[in-house]
């Protein structure tokens, strides 16, 4: 079950020809179990990989890397407005939006095509368009890897943020996520308030809305504006958009009146890091086999044989520049190996 100088190179959608030493994936609980208790993953250094879409894998990985693999979406209770539904931690997020849609389940149309797998989803807070996990999600189950033993989380215990949870930090390395429950709804409560999914269902020429439909307009507006990962190697979103004061939200509108941000509760000013990459001159810049896309300043992109550390360098340059020109910090977002 266990293999040796196994490339990575399928299973990061960066595309990096980088390998593991070890290498083993599970299907199920009991083969997670098997692997944590070897002692190839007691002696070595360990990473859980899911759909590999959050990662920039700077070099070889020198221990064992567990793929998730675990499957199974199954109905655990039902009632005249709402389902809830445990997911294997394994299942792509996307085939799960689509059985969802399928089933007239709503909820999680807005965050369509979004890479990777269920079991990252609790673990970043994925979001978009105006939808947040956090907003749906009951518990997760969740494979102590020191112990074996099945925790369970619910959704404070998460302590969620933006792009942020307790996986992230405090519990970083600690625990394999094996399945995940929503609660969905069976009514149709839509949020259609971002203003590119209007104009698209607009231009689609959509009367009755529909989770398919507006399924379909974000995939339209993710595909226009994002490369296919099986085509351009990239992790979509690099970096998070900065979160700002009001008072240097203020400041930066004297200097650049077009700078983009929404506003969080009464204090504070979520900046589009997109805009502010473009405005650093990085949007569509090209070095090598590598550089930034041409439509999305905030994807990163591996044209062929690039490195990790290439992409990394690049990132490093495009936060310094954009901290010289605005003063503000931006973040990555994906995991750095």
């Amino acid at each position: 079950m266990i293999q040796s100088n196994v490339s990575l190179k399928s299973f990061n959608t960066f595309g990096f020809d980088v390998s593991s030493k070890l290498f083993a994936q599970a299907n199920n609980e009991d083969q997670v179990r098997n692997v944590i208790q070897s002692n190839e993953f007691l002696s070595n250094d360990n990473l859980i990989l899911g759909g590999g879409s959050n990662v920039l894998f700077t070099k070889d990985f020198n221990g064992i890397v567990l793929r998730n693999n675990i499957n199974g979406i199954e109905l655990i209770e039902e009632d005249e407005n709402s389902v809830l539904v445990k997911v294997g931690g394994g299942v792509v997020w996307h085939e799960f939006v689509l059985y969802c849609i399928d089933k007239g389940w709503s909820g999680v149309e807005n965050l369509s095509l979004i890479p990777g797998s269920v079991g990252a989803s609790p673990m970043q807070n994925i979001g978009a368009y105006g939808i947040e996990i956090k907003e749906l999600f009951h518990e997760l189950e969740a494979i102590n890897l020191k112990t074996g033993e099945i925790e369970y989380f619910n959704n404070s215990d998460c302590q969620f943020g933006y792009r942020e949870s307790v996986f992230k930090n405090k519990y970083k390395g600690a625990y394999l996520i094996s399945r995940v429950t929503y609660r969905l709804s069976k009514k149709q409560d839509f949020n259609i308030s971002y203003g590119a999914i209007e104009k698209q269902l607009e231009i689609m020429g959509a009367q009755d809305l529909t989770a398919k439909k507006i399924s379909d307009a974000v995939v339209a507006i993710r595909q226009s504006k994002l490369p296919d990962p099986k085509k351009i190697g990239n992790s979509g979103s690099f970096f998070k958009n900065p979160i700002v004061s009001n008072e240097k939200y203020n400041q930066l509108k004297v200097n650049f009146p077009e700078v983009v941000g929404y506003a969080i509760g009464k204090q504070e000013t979520k900046l589009a890091a997109g805009w502010l990459i473009d405005q650093a001159g990085w949007k569509g810049k090209t070095i090598d086999n590598y550089g930034v896309h041409k439509n999305q300043a905030l994807v990163l992109v591996n044209y062929g044989g690039a490195t990790g550390k290439q992409i990394y360098d690049l990132s490093t340059e495009i936060l310094l520049s954009v901290k010289e020109k605005f003063g503000v910090d931006l973040e990555r977002e994906v995991n750095i190996y």
